[in-house]
């Protein structure tokens, strides 16, 4: 084989492992390369593009051997559009990567006995399983192979996803394999209307155009929330926008739309105008209705949720009797989920409105036995806040994908609760995590779940026991 350090073309390079963003993982002598849309099992001659002191970013110039995971990408935007990544694997080889994912991260960063890992479960729907879109309006469309820049006739609008690691470029998408109908017709549908009528589309460099984003979310109740973000519309322009999606989308339960002219698409600090509808739909779970506003969080995967809310109530053994804190509680759909089932929750969240929502889902349900409050959670969970509410019987915890603040980490070792049932969307932070938990606590099962299909993302929920 000829020396990577010589040559930029490297042959027969088996590819063993797949890593984050979709790459596959193999070696060239001495070095790791990354290879892109490489399949484990894969034999792959590939050219290295970026070469590091200890590894390669690479892509393929020949399959010599294809995988038995191999198959055909579903989405023609493949390999351009930031999302599905892993759509060139079989779902059931994903599945077993993700559990590898969590296996390594316990057994090699926490040093957990992981022999006992329960299958992971994946998801019914590998396509369609979203519900909640963002797309983004762009006059700086992203070109696709064959189209000249130079060519004045070019149309450069564009309604879609950002380019990875290009904030200024939209993919336009054709057909998105993430959210069912109406999704793909009412973004086809708004984006040549726009054109038709010269309303311009946003310039992210200059911030400037009509029309910014559009946010679609569905539901399993049938309702269906549609938000169309402006930046520097005329009112004529709104009103020309917005009776066109109202009436050629009958269905709409809630049409609202926003002005935003700040630097950045985040509109949690924007006022949201009703067109048509309350401002809000329902999601179902069981017998609990959520209700679901603009800027509520919610798992994108409905179906998925409920099973991973499942899976951290049965963990959990609950009696009737406990008290349960349930941190970074979001909306309180886990702490709304599981109260029938204890004697109170106490909820604790940092996103002000998030908490607000926790309490609308346990006053329309006619749940009692909850509370929520808002704030940093370091700064929260303190012992004066535990001294007020008791100590708890159960700590359910899911963070963010940085985990728990070390400070969290050390209060829950102060607390010292019965059980923790710990769940996680980064398997490698709360592998961190345990490293310290595990000093007081027995790991006693360890339950992985796919939320998210054809990504390289996995959850995972893991029943934590104080020991004795």
């Amino acid at each position: 084989m000829n020396k990577t350090a010589n040559y930029k073309l490297v042959e027969s390079v088996s590819v063993i492992d797949i890593a984050e963003e979709g790459k596959g993982v193999g070696k060239a002598d001495d070095l790791v390369l990354f290879i892109e849309k490489a399949v484990p099992g894969d034999v792959v001659d590939v050219e290295i593009y970026r070469k590091k002191k200890n590894f390669g970013e690479a892509r393929i110039k020949t399959i010599v051997t294809p995988s038995e995971y191999r198959t055909t990408p579903f989405c023609e935007h493949f390999g351009t559009c930031g999302g599905c990544k892993w759509q060139h694997m079989t779902y059931p080889a994903q599945l077993q990567f993700k559990q590898k994912t969590v296996a390594d991260a316990l057994g090699r960063l926490a040093k957990l006995d992981v022999s006992d890992i329960m299958p992971i479960v994946g998801s019914p729907e590998d396509k369609y399983y979203r519900n909640k879109l963002e797309y983004t309006f762009s006059d700086k469309r992203w070109l696709n192979e064959g189209e000249n820049r130079d060519n004045e006739t070019l149309d450069m609008n564009a309604l879609g996803f950002h380019i990875p690691g290009r904030f200024d470029k939209i993919l336009d998408i054709n057909h998105c394999y993430l959210q069912a109908d109406p999704s793909n017709e009412l973004r086809l549908s708004l984006r040549d209307f726009a054109k038709q009528n010269n309303i311009s589309f946003y310039n992210l460099k200059n911030h400037e155009g009509a029309l910014r984003n559009l946010v679609i979310r569905t539901s399993s109740t049938g309702e269906l929330m549609v938000i169309v973000i402006f930046a520097y519309p005329s009112e004529e322009q709104v009103k020309l926008v917005m009776d066109f999606v109202e009436q050629g989308f009958p269905e709409i339960t809630s049409l609202l739309y926003i002005i935003n002219q700040k630097k950045n698409d985040t509109f949690f600090d924007q006022e949201v105008i009703s067109w048509k509808g309350p401002q809000y739909i329902h999601e179902g779970m069981d017998e609990i209705r959520f209700r679901i506003g603009p800027k509520s969080f919610y798992q994108t995967n409905a179906i998925q949720a409920k099973k991973l809310y499942e899976i951290t109530r049965d963990f959990a053994g609950f009696t009737g009797s406990e008290l349960v804190y349930d941190l970074y509680t979001g909306a309180g759909t886990i702490a709304n989920f599981v109260a029938k089932h204890v004697n109170k929750v106490v909820g604790v969240e940092y996103v002000p409105s998030a908490i607000e929502d926790a309490k609308i889902n346990s006053q329309i349900n006619n749940i009692t036995n909850t509370d929520f409050y808002a704030g940093d959670m370091k700064d929260v969970l303190n012992a004066e806040f535990v001294q007020t509410h008791g100590k708890p019987d159960v700590i359910i915890t899911d963070p963010p994908r940085a985990g728990m603040h070390a400070d969290v980490v050390a209060r829950l070792m102060e607390i010292e609760a019965e059980k923790i049932v710990y769940v996680s969307c980064n398997p490698a932070t709360q592998a961190r995590d345990m490293l310290i938990l595990k000093e007081k606590y027995d790991t006693i099962k360890i339950q992985p779940v796919d939320m998210f299909p054809h990504t390289q993302h996995v959850e995972n929920v893991m029943l934590l026991q104080l020991r004795k």
